[in-house]
């Protein structure tokens, strides 16, 4: 049986049939080990392959998640690669820049900042058109309503020079103060690519911004492509979220694609009236949740429920936090603004995916300098300890394969945490 999907999505290969059983989702109430599977299928875990990833691979894992958040921190490594990482395992690390360059991904406002498949430009342009109306950040929106001689003057010196980083058109002529201490050349940059007047990609040997007209970047067919209403839009990315998710509820579709809850309800009341999503209780979570309604349920042994993976921050499983605790009862907060004193697990924490659970959480860091991997802190979920051993030994070989593509040779653990024991056992 094949996993049912959109019409706009691929067939899965042979190697991915396997997760699916016979047993359509009826009003009946979901186990929660059944939205586990479901919502872990959904996410395109336990496809790692053999052979060595190729843009091929790099699609489907797009067909999976839809859109990979980007973020700056690189105490280990760009966080974009890390849900490839997870889904791939050890993959070239110019997948993203070369699908870019092969303009098949564009930068915008997704789920945050976002690589975005360019065929769905066209539903984010509602987003786009809002920003020009100023529905967007107060002092960008501010900005476009006060500097519009400004940003037009941009946006030619753009399309006349572009691609371009900020700095080569900056109006500073006082050193930078914080992150956010945007000069008036780098506001009119973003407020441009908010609007969609300018997209963008990332250079890659500085991950910054680099900003040039759409017509450059998005294949004609997809920049041309009709613009649907809003509600058409809403009810696609809803229909998106949704197979991204596997099972949901209204606030966690909203999330997806940053999409107010109340557009998402409408939405689900149309998809609710044509037959395209059902409602569904799952065990445990007290607001009703929404499937598609082709949507099988996975068996309890498929191979997204057999699989280990370390997850970065930010990946789409765990974007939304209070649906993670519902669903895998892990509680999960990033600690990287908290005070180094008041954090709990450390800086950059990565959960830990093992069979279907997320069973820890380890803090880690690439010393490039000593070429070794740095487990700073290793901790193991209380109601795992009594698989201490066997949770060490799973992360363990999931650090070799990390530490491998990384180019790292040595592995370091640190004596802190309530797994660190164990996983420093394992690694020896």
């Amino acid at each position: 049986a094949r996993r049912p999907t959109s019409s706009s999505t691929r067939s899965p290969s042979p190697s991915q049939t396997d997760t699916v059983v016979g047993r359509r989702v009826t009003s009946d109430t979901l186990s929660i080990n059944e939205a586990r599977a479901i919502a872990l299928v959904a996410q395109g875990f336990g496809k790692r392959s053999k052979g060595q990833p190729t843009q091929r691979d790099l699609s489907r894992v797009f067909d999976d998640v839809g859109l990979i958040q980007i973020d700056s921190v690189n105490v280990l490594v760009r966080s974009q690669e890390l849900p490839l990482f997870a889904r791939l395992g050890a993959h070239p690390r110019s997948l993203i820049p070369d699908a870019h360059a092969k303009h098949k991904l564009f930068e915008y406002w997704g789920h945050a900042a976002s690589h975005v498949p360019v065929d769905q430009h066209r539903l984010f342009r509602w987003r786009m058109d809002a920003a020009k109306r100023g529905e967007t950040w107060g002092g960008i929106a501010e900005f476009g309503r006060t500097k519009r001689a400004f940003i037009k003057k941009v946006h030619a010196h753009v399309s006349e020079n572009g691609p371009i980083v900020a700095g080569e058109i900056s109006t500073r002529t006082e050193p930078k103060g914080t992150w956010w201490d945007w000069d008036d050349a780098k506001i009119a940059l973003e407020y441009l690519f908010w609007t969609g007047e300018l997209t963008a990609r990332r250079r890659t040997r500085d991950f910054a911004r680099l900003y040039d007209i759409p017509e450059r970047m998005i294949p004609a067919e997809h920049l041309n492509a009709p613009t649907p209403s809003i509600d058409d839009a809403h009810d696609e990315l809803v229909e998106r979220a949704l197979r991204h998710l596997g099972v949901a509820t209204a606030t966690d579709i909203a999330d997806y694609h940053h999409v107010k809850v109340a557009g998402v309800k409408s939405a689900l009341a149309r998809l609710l009236e044509a037959q395209k999503v059902q409602t569904v209780s799952v065990e445990g979570w007290s607001q009703p949740a929404y499937v598609l309604s082709s949507l099988k349920v996975p068996s309890s042994d498929c191979s997204a429920m057999s699989c280990s993976s370390l997850l970065s921050p930010f990946d789409s499983l765990v974007w939304c936090r209070p649906r993670i605790e519902r669903l895998f009862g892990f509680n999960y907060r990033i600690e990287i603004y908290v005070p180094a004193p008041k954090r709990v697990y450390g800086y950059y924490v990565l959960p830990f995916l093992m069979n279907g659970e997320l069973v820890g959480r380890f803090d880690l860091k690439a010393d490039r300098h000593a070429s070794t991997l740095l487990v700073q802190a290793s901790h193991i979920e209380p109601a795992c300890a009594g698989r201490s051993a066997h949770v060490a030994d799973a992360v363990a070989t999931e650090l070799r394969l990390m530490a491998q593509w990384l180019q790292l040779e040595r592995i370091e653990a640190k004596p802190r945490g309530t797994l660190a024991k164990a996983l420093t056992k394992s690694l020896a």
